[in-house]
């Protein structure tokens, strides 16, 4: 079986080696990739993925790691080693992303990136680019460096009282900076810098406080739009280079004309249900500006539509964030500086796990998850989707919350929210649907069984979860809880059998774990009841399995 991938892409790269491919050109290619996500090279591949085997000069693979290190500055390590593929030798070169920026050493930089038909191509890294390399990597805060050009006069007298009211105001703000004159609080928030015997506003200094026309001058790159659509006519696009204490307030004001409420009667008091969570909102801004990368042109768009609400900013996720791990990765971000002057504020969360506080608003209103799906290497895209509030989910989790007396963990609501959507889900699909460790949240479970939160079903592997007895009662979903608790069990080989004749009488074990929900093992045992009951047959067995059904 083949194991080199057939294609190109950003992390794979194939050279011919026929004419044996020159050294130069190679530590090019690996300095390319270590400077972008890293990744694997395969010399004696042709580009259209056909496999041609090694040149006699790069038999060596330990050499050609020896080769790389010599010419590269720092250093890179590779991984290299000889595979044999169709009976051919070819080199496997492992290329780690670099944790700064690298160079061949004779001073190349060099990056990759894809061409508009998807291809690869290696191109020049300028001096331009290096602070947002840097930045991505966390190895350089931009928003703390002093502006060149930048000077005190810079700083808007009016942005500074509305700094102090923001303090006094937000729940949030440290109120003992209030107490600080002007100059001693400017650099208590990093918003000036010493140079010399001067102090210079830094980027968060004309960020927060800036005059709007210095702020243009001085980085052309803060900008931010607000979009309203409806259907394909655009009721609202405003563009900015307003500072963000101002900008915030405005754009909060915007959304209040765009995000009709309804209320809901909660015993003796009314609870506004917002289209989009206020806090949510104002995390999802405050990540926006907070992680976006200054070093590139782009703005920081907010828009409105019929799908939903849109937040986006230019700069991928840094080094260490992926679309699995947000909400376990350690809070660290782009421009650390500007994000501590948000926090002591009162404009961002303090522990700097924003991203809770936008999926619970979500969640606390009976919605589908925030979605970060289309986030790029280039472009981080939230995405909070219209939808109608689940009025009971909603009571339910009032209702525990005032029982316990706070509020629920954010694992705890991901799995009632995926309880009430799915009504029942296994431990895989919970860790699957949730990125989170199996140990969290099956420590998360047992503890909601034993109060009664949700039930545990069966034994083992083939443990499902259902939301506890008292949600279905309250809701008076009577039949729903028995049917949940029994009678599908019963109907599970009909549902099984129903699937295969749609399928033209075949049906794999995924086929039966997608229809029911449920772990491996159990669909096994199904099908093997329906195989022993001489309604299904083996077509093949291991690990792709197909059943036919035989037909009486």
């Amino acid at each position: 079986m083949r194991t080199i991938p057939f294609t190109e892409g950003l992390e794979t790269e194939f050279k011919s080696d026929i004419k044996c491919y020159p050294d130069h050109d190679l530590v090019e290619e690996v300095v390319g990739m270590a400077n972008t996500i890293g990744g694997t090279i395969y010399l004696g591949v042709e580009d259209d993925g056909v496999i041609t085997g090694i040149h006699k000069n790069h038999r060596n693979a330990i050499g050609a790691a020896a080769l790389i290190a010599n010419n590269t500055v720092p250093p890179i390590a590779t991984r290299t080693e000889i595979i044999k593929e169709e009976n051919k030798d070819v080199l496997k070169i492992e290329v780690p992303r670099s944790r700064g920026v690298v160079s061949t050493s004779s001073g190349k930089m060099l990056r990759r990136r894809l061409k508009l038909d998807g291809t690869p191509e290696l191109i020049p890294m300028y001096p331009y680019e290096i602070p947002s390399r840097l930045s991505e990597l966390g190895m350089l805060d931009f928003s703390a460096q002093p502006l060149p050009g930048a000077t005190l006069n810079d700083l808007d007298p009016t942005q500074r009282i509305r700094l102090r009211r923001l303090i006094q105001t937000r729940q949030g703000g440290e109120k003992n900076l209030l107490s600080l004159p002007d100059d001693e609080l400017d650099i208590a928030l990093h918003l000036v810098a010493a140079v010399g015997d001067e102090m210079i506003p830094t980027a968060t200094g004309i960020l927060l406080l800036g005059k709007e026309e210095r702020i243009a001058e001085l980085m052309p790159t803060a900008r931010s739009t607000f979009q309203v659509l409806e259907g394909t006519s655009v009721r609202m696009n405003e563009e900015s280079t307003k500072p963000l204490l101002e900008l915030f307030e405005q754009y909060e004001t915007y959304l209040k004309a765009w995000n009709p409420e309804r209320e809901m009667e909660y015993g003796l008091l009314r609870m506004p249900i917002p289209e989009f969570d206020w806090s949510a909102f104002r995390e999802g801004l405050v990540n926006a500006f907070c992680h976006r990368d200054y070093t590139v042109l782009g703005s920081v768009r907010v828009m409105i539509d019929d799908e939903g609400l849109v937040i986006s900013n230019p700069g991928g996720f840094i080094d260490g964030v992926t679309l699995k791990n947000l909400l376990t990765v350690e809070p660290h971000g782009r421009n650390p500086s500007l994000a501590d002057a948000m926090k002591r504020i009162g404009l961002a969360e303090k522990t700097g796990r924003g991203i809770d506080r936008i999926y619970e608003g979500s969640i606390m209103f009976g919605r589908p998850w925030p979605d970060y799906s289309e986030s790029t290497n280039k472009t981080i895209k939230l995405f909070i989707q219209r939808a109608k509030a689940d009025l009971p989910f909603i009571k339910f989790l009032a209702d525990e919350q005032n029982r316990v007396g706070k509020p629920l963990s954010i694992y705890s609501l991901m799995i009632l929210s995926l309880l009430n959507s799915e009504r029942r889900a296994s431990l895989d699909r919970i860790v699957n649907a949730t990125n989170l460790s199996e140990n969290k949240i099956h420590s998360a479970l047992e503890n909601m069984v034993e109060t009664g939160l949700i039930e545990g079903l069966g034994k083992g592997k083939e443990r499902v979860y259902i939301l506890g007895k008292r949600v279905y009662r309250e809701n008076k979903e009577y039949l729903e809880y028995v049917r949940q608790t029994d009678i599908d069990k019963i109907r599970y080989p009909e549902l099984v059998m129903k699937l295969a004749r749609t399928k033209n009488g075949i049906i794999s074990k995924k086929d039966v774990i997608d229809l029911l929900h449920i772990p491996s093992s159990q669909a096994y045992t199904i099908l093997r009841h329906l195989q022993n009951d001489g309604k299904l047959q083996l077509l093949y067995g291991g690990k792709y399995a197909k059943y036919q059904v035989i037909e009486s």
